[in-house]
């Protein structure tokens, strides 16, 4: 069976079985490959072949607008393919991608891909000094940006390659080139394929290593969370050059043989998204919750169009916004769990019971423990994936700055996420175990009590983290930020208090409320380290925060 074939085998299996967890659970293996190449295995010989091939496989509107066949990004990226190879790059290079939800950046994933190089996904949001540092942390050999300031901000020895008339090489020029496939190496499944910042929440962005196996095969649990069919319309939400945009707007729907749409706007707007997924017949849709907390502020009901699946991940979504959405759509979000390093690991999947809270059971393919402080199988406690053997969806590892990755070792692999399983299996999330935190001897989950917080009309964002206190060891204190035209005073303090005394037991209280300016990373996570050492240091020196609020004042 060659690769395309075991591929497709696999991916049939999930589609038949997209309402049935237990067996696409019990049936599901990960396909067995040698040499494979995704985009040349998987999109030019099944998706762009026959009459698949006229079928739009990414509609971007907005700015930038495009239509793209199958066939069309196929011969595009052959073209962008032998350009790269032209300039000298090929198996094994590293190429910085840092573009816009535009034409060229879906064109030149599938070209690098092709060639055997290694795409480094990157941020539009980079300032140049971050540039140049990832440049040589993943020892980059060329840079492509639509960008004319960051593209000559790279390094002197990296080849530039402009897009829009950014300068450098020319994007256009690499257009020029044949449309027919080149005599380019062939790639093992194992070979490098994607190198990935993480986010750097608690620490500098590590680097993770995929392979032309871990992600694009790795992303058929995504497909199947996702409830993703062939002919489908699917919107996400996210921003390039983060492993959510290769999740949900490259990876998991061409799985599928469904179509990415792009809504581009200068600056978001909820009616505005709204009246275009309703136009274009928008089928799929998946969004991070600060989107639904928008889009639920308009009314609903006359957009909901082809709608047929929902989805949310990567913060707490209040019950509030679920409710909401049902009502006015008649179809629930469901949530789902992954990190960088994989996957989509669980989730809730079309069809199935969902648990207000759970984050799901785990995707087909994952076999998954949660382990306590002494390594032993607990129903809360480190989330950890078995390694013997590891699910095809496992990053090969994190690269250091020499450009050497050491590769997993040991029996399982530490998300770093605390979680909770209950009696049928749906898991629970309670915090990244660096956040999780002991007041008066119990338990504090960040997320749990940020959950509560954000259900008060007047915060937009909150961090909990422990605040040093003689008595209990420590208490929760939060830093919100508020929603405009709330002023940060007693009294809006105090409401804030009340709402959390009426829906949390005693030992989980929030003690301390600041009102402040939310450290984050580039990517948009709350940076709670900086805040549980900003309190260590008020600590140690015997004081309160100016504006800080206290319970018992």
């Amino acid at each position: 069976m060659s690769g395309t074939e075991a591929f497709l085998a696999a991916r049939d299996l999930l589609l038949r079985h997209r309402r049935d967890h237990t067996a696409a659970c019990r049936e599901f293996r990960w396909p067995e490959l040698d040499d494979f190449n995704w985009a040349r295995d998987w999109f030019d010989a099944y998706l762009a072949a026959g009459e698949r091939g006229a079928r739009p496989a990414l509609v971007i509107t907005g700015e930038g607008a495009a239509t793209r066949s199958f066939r069309e990004l196929s011969e595009r990226s052959n073209r962008v393919a032998n350009g790269l190879a032209a300039l000298g790059l090929g198996h094994g290079d590293r190429i910085m991608l840092m573009l816009g939800n535009i034409a060229p950046l879906w064109e030149t994933m599938l070209a690098a891909m092709k060639l055997g190089a290694v795409v480094v996904p990157a941020t539009t949001l980079l300032t140049e000094a971050d540039l140049r540092e990832r440049v040589a942390r993943a020892q980059v050999r060329a840079v492509v940006c639509a960008d004319a300031a960051r593209l000559a901000a790279a390094p002197e020895g990296a080849i530039r390659i402009g897009v829009n008339g950014a300068g450098g090489v020319a994007y256009a020029t690499l257009l020029e080139a044949p449309a027919a496939p080149g005599a380019w190496q062939r790639t093992r499944a194992s070979d490098p394929m994607l190198l990935y910042f993480t986010s750097g929440t608690t620490s500098r962005p590590k680097l993770v290593l995929h392979t032309h196996r871990s992600y694009p095969v790795g992303h058929l649990s995504t497909m199947y969370w996702l409830g993703l069919q062939p002919g489908d319309l699917h919107l996400n939400v996210s921003s390039p050059g983060w492993a959510k945009h290769a999740w949900c707007c490259f990876f998991a729907p061409w799985n599928a043989g469904a179509t990415i749409f792009i809504a581009n706007q200068p600056r978001f707007n909820a009616r505005d998204l709204l009246e275009r997924m309703r136009a274009a017949g928008v089928s799929t849709f998946a969004a991070p919750p600060t989107v639904w907390r928008m889009l639920i502020q308009e009314e609903l009901a006359p957009y909901k169009g082809s709608l047929r699946e929902l989805c949310g991940a990567g913060e707490p979504l209040n019950p509030e916004v679920i409710e909401q959405v049902e009502r006015a759509w008649g179809i629930t979000i469901r949530d789902g769990y992954g990190q960088t390093e994989t996957t989509c690991q669980i989730g809730n999947s079309p069809g199935q019971k969902l648990k207000p809270g759970s984050m799901g059971r785990p995707m087909p393919g994952y076999r998954l423990r949660i382990l306590d402080a002494e390594d032993r199988d607990a129903t809360e406690g480190a989330l950890c994936i078995p390694l013997d053997p590891p699910p095809a969806s496992l990053m090969l590892g994190y690269q250091d700055d020499a450009g050497n990755v050491e590769p997993l070792q040991g029996t399982i692999y530490r998300t770093g996420d605390v979680v909770s399983r209950d009696a049928d299996g749906y898991v629970t999330y309670v915090g990244r175990a660096d956040d999780v935190f002991k007041a008066s001897d119990y338990r504090i989950s960040p997320f749990e009590l940020e959950s509560v917080l954000i259900e008060h009309p007047a915060v937009a964002e909150a961090a909990v983290v422990p605040a040093p206190d003689a008595m209990r060891l420590a208490v929760p204190k939060a830093y919100v930020a508020l929603v405009a035209g709330h002023a940060p005073d007693a009294a809006t303090a105090a409401s804030i208090f009340a709402h959390c005394r009426a829906r949390l037991a005693p030992y989980k209280r929030i003690r301390r409320i600041e009102f402040y300016e939310l450290p984050k990373t580039i990517s948009g996570k709350i940076r709670r380290v900086e805040l549980r050492q900003r309190e260590a240091a008020l600590a140690a020196t015997g004081t309160a925060a100016t504006g800080e609020f206290r319970e018992e004042a």
